[in-house]
């Protein structure tokens, strides 16, 4: 199935790039975005106005002029790799993760997770496991959200668990980084330079297949990581506990 076209009103398009209506309109007056599509009264934008807008709020952040970013897209355009730019744009920006947010009251926390001490709750917010929405939160992760749960029921405090999350996101951001890194470095910036516009394409077919490949890496790794240290930590305990089974007498 092929995903439904992105419509934007005015006010989404500068929510989602973090501009103003107002920028809008003046880029649309220098020729830096198309018309929106017109719908009666309704201006209608795609995803091809939040390309380009995004494409010149990142110009501008490197010190080019309007003038200058106008020549820039001309350039493109007329060379037909725009369309090539795009997806590669597209491919960067599009989010890693496909679950979708639910939403929870503080009913339903206490539920989920028992009588949530304040300071928990306060904790969970600032790791933006919740945030606050309407009369209660939103949860964007429902796989985290199950697994905290879990936990809890199996008897791991939250308060230790939202600690120990903490220091998992640490270590998880140096890893992501680690690995985006190695690929902007060997295949962005080969030999020190930006490679041409003919490997756009390619390009972006890379970054489409960059999360399933840190997917199976980090799975992996963790796998063996976790084979280790339950056999460390668990091994042990379990000892104690066959040592303090008495056998039955014959």
């Amino acid at each position: 199935m092929t995903e439904a076209p992105l419509e934007l009103t005015v006010d989404e398009l500068a929510a989602r790039v973090g501009t103003t209506v107002r920028n809008i309109r003046a880029y649309q007056d220098k020729g830096l975005l198309p018309a929106p599509e017109r719908r009666g009264r309704a201006a209608i934008y795609s995803d091809v106005h939040l390309f380009r807008l995004r494409l010149v709020h990142q110009l501008l952040g490197r010190g080019y002029t309007l003038a200058s970013i106008g020549e820039i897209l001309d350039a493109w355009e007329q060379g037909q790799d725009l369309a090539a730019l795009m997806g590669l744009e597209q491919a960067i920006s599009s989010p890693f993760s496909s679950e979708v947010a639910t939403h929870l009251t503080l009913p339903q926390v206490i539920e989920r997770f028992g009588a949530t001490a304040p300071s928990a709750l306060s904790k969970a917010v600032a790791l933006g496991f919740l945030e606050p929405e309407g009369d209660g939160f939103r949860a964007p992760s429902p796989r985290l959200l199950h697994a905290g749960e879990e936990l809890v029921q199996a008897g791991v405090p939250l308060e230790a668990l939202l600690d120990e999350a903490a220091e998992l996101r640490t270590d998880v951001e140096r890893v992501a980084s680690g690995f985006v890194e190695l690929v902007a470095k060997h295949v962005f910036d080969v030999a020190g330079r930006v490679p041409p516009a003919e490997e756009v394409p390619r390009l972006a077919a890379i970054v489409r297949r960059l999360r399933p490949l840190a997917v199976m890496v980090v799975e992996a790794e963790l796998a063996r990581a976790l084979e280790r240290a339950a056999h460390e930590a668990l091994d042990a305990r379990l000892a104690h506990v066959l040592d303090a089974i008495e056998p039955e007498p014959d």
